[in-house]
């Protein structure tokens, strides 16, 4: 009987307005959700991977990438939380615990929208892209700090401060530090429009104003362009996206126009000829494709043709190598024909009279 007693009353011994008998309870309550949580993550992993295989989209790979965040430190405290359930808890004990959960809700749930954004932007650019790895740490990074904010003020609020005042405060701080940095904010998100909507990429040849040259990086504030003569221009890139930008890097041709000239004292029948001559030295060129030859003028000085044709390549050296084949072309048909190209002359008639 005494036995009995003693039993009772050991179990029935409080610590901090609980039982021996309660935290036993809450211990092994513990140590069961541990082996449960483990055991679902585990079984969802596998699964999921299974899935994976199986199917042709990559959605499913972000899905696995987000069940393996959820580390054994979150349901380790998430078993810890419930088992706490058995126990009475008050003040601020109850006020930390509950706190720290929330805290890490929020956490894990920034950490999947972060793996679903990176991973929708690594879908969106392309990845034989040379810059598009600076676009995805930009991107990266803003989406970071966006949901980080909304986080702390979203526990901020949970827990009785008035973020109102606060986010007045920030806005205030916000507005004046992007009057500070507009310039370097602009060229930023300048920078993320043109990962996007790709006017170009690295290794295109783009004329902008003045400036031409190949593209040769894409970086947060500026584009670099090495320009024929070899040197490097450095432009903004709200001027490269603001500005009428030609993009000769994606053209699959090049169309040649020249305007050729002969004396007036050409004969008639060697006039006739020119076209055909003309097209025969440029269908003989594998490079160059055809398009016309017709009398244009009787300009100041010069009977003028219109030559137009195509270069089967975008190449700038293969262009200039064709145009060049051509045009010696023209003139030793020319020598053969004895049809005189024409240069700026004036004639002086003068009346004796």
């Amino acid at each position: 009987m005494k036995d009995a007693l003693f039993v009772g009353s050991f179990w029935e011994f409080e610590l901090f307005q609980n039982s021996l008998y309660d935290y036993v309870l809450a211990i092994g309550f513990f140590g069961l959700l541990l082996i449960v949580f483990k055991g679902v993550q585990w079984i969802a992993v596998r699964s999921a991977e299974r899935v994976v295989k199986k199917t042709k989209t990559e959605w499913d790979d972000a899905v696995v990438t987000i069940i393996k965040t959820v580390r054994p430190p979150f349901y380790w405290y998430v078993s810890f939380y419930l088992a706490l359930r058995y126990l009475s808890i008050e003040g601020v004990a109850h006020k930390v615990v509950n706190f720290i959960l929330v805290a890490w809700l929020v956490y894990q749930i920034i950490v999947a929208l972060r793996v679903l954004i990176d991973f929708y932007v690594q879908q969106r650019l392309s990845k034989t892209d040379k810059g598009a790895q600076a676009a995805i740490h930009v991107i990266h990074t803003m989406v970071g700090v966006t949901l980080w904010v909304i986080g702390a003020l979203f526990l901020l609020q949970n827990f009785g401060v008035n973020v109102t005042s606060l986010i007045a405060g920030l806005g205030v701080g916000g507005i004046a530090v992007a009057l500070a940095a507009q310039n370097v904010l602009a060229d930023l998100f300048s920078s993320v429009a043109i990962f996007f909507d790709k006017p170009f990429v690295p290794g295109d040849f783009v004329e902008i104003g003045s400036s031409k040259g190949t593209v040769q990086k894409i970086g947060i504030k500026t584009t670099r362009i090495k320009a024929l003569d070899g040197e490097e221009i450095v432009i903004p890139n709200t001027e490269m996206t603001g500005a009428v930008l030609k993009n000769i890097g994606r053209m699959k041709e090049r169309r040649v126009s020249f305007t050729l000239g002969v004396i007036y004292e050409t004969p008639t029948e060697k006039m006739k000829k020119i076209p055909d001559i003309v097209k025969d030295i440029i269908t003989k060129e594998e490079r160059a494709k055809f398009d016309r030859v017709h009398f244009k003028e009787f300009a100041d000085s010069s009977l003028n043709y219109s030559v137009v044709y195509h270069v089967k390549n975008k190449d700038y050296d293969v262009y200039m190598d064709v145009n060049q084949k051509i045009m010696m072309g023209i003139k030793e048909a020319f020598e053969r024909e004895r049809i005189e190209m024409a240069y700026p002359t004036q004639m002086l008639y003068v009346n004796k009279a």
